[in-house]
């Protein structure tokens, strides 16, 4: 019984749609638009290669965090100053901005560093998060 009335209602939906596509009008659609709406699309579909930058699993050393960007910018600046080889991030993660620094592949080399700028940033900590492929330096022969 349930089957028949199921058969009934696609039959009947089938031939009301039949019957819409046969009484369809037919005609043309002017669009009429800004041209600046053409070079948006065209500069949106441009194809911008991603930062490529590997990225592994590591560890890094957050040595300052505050919602202020500027007490932020002056951390970063002393840090820089006093260790110019190791390299700094700033990240926000709202509300706060973090100053991360080093790209360590362990964390014994992110404990290192920890206790020599431990004097200057007495509440910073190990972090393990992705890092930048750390840099090679080049040793003269």
């Amino acid at each position: 019984m349930i089957k028949g009335i199921i058969q009934k209602l696609v039959l009947s939906t089938l031939a009301t749609l039949s019957i819409v596509v046969v009484h369809a009008q037919t005609g043309d659609v002017e669009v009429i638009k800004d041209s600046r709406i053409d070079a948006l699309v065209k500069k949106q579909g441009e194809i911008v290669p991603p930062e490529v930058q590997p990225q592994i699993d590591g560890y890094r050393i957050q040595i300052y965090f505050d919602a202020d960007r500027d007490k932020v910018n002056g951390a970063k600046s002393r840090f820089i100053s006093k260790f110019p080889k190791i390299d700094t991030y700033v990240r926000y993660n709202a509300p706060n901005y973090f100053v991360k620094v080093g790209d360590f592949r362990t964390q014994l080399e992110a404990e290192r560093i920890k206790a020599e700028i431990e004097a200057e940033f007495p509440t910073s900590f190990v972090v393990k998060e992705k890092i930048n492929l750390p840099r090679l330096e080049k040793q003269e022969l």
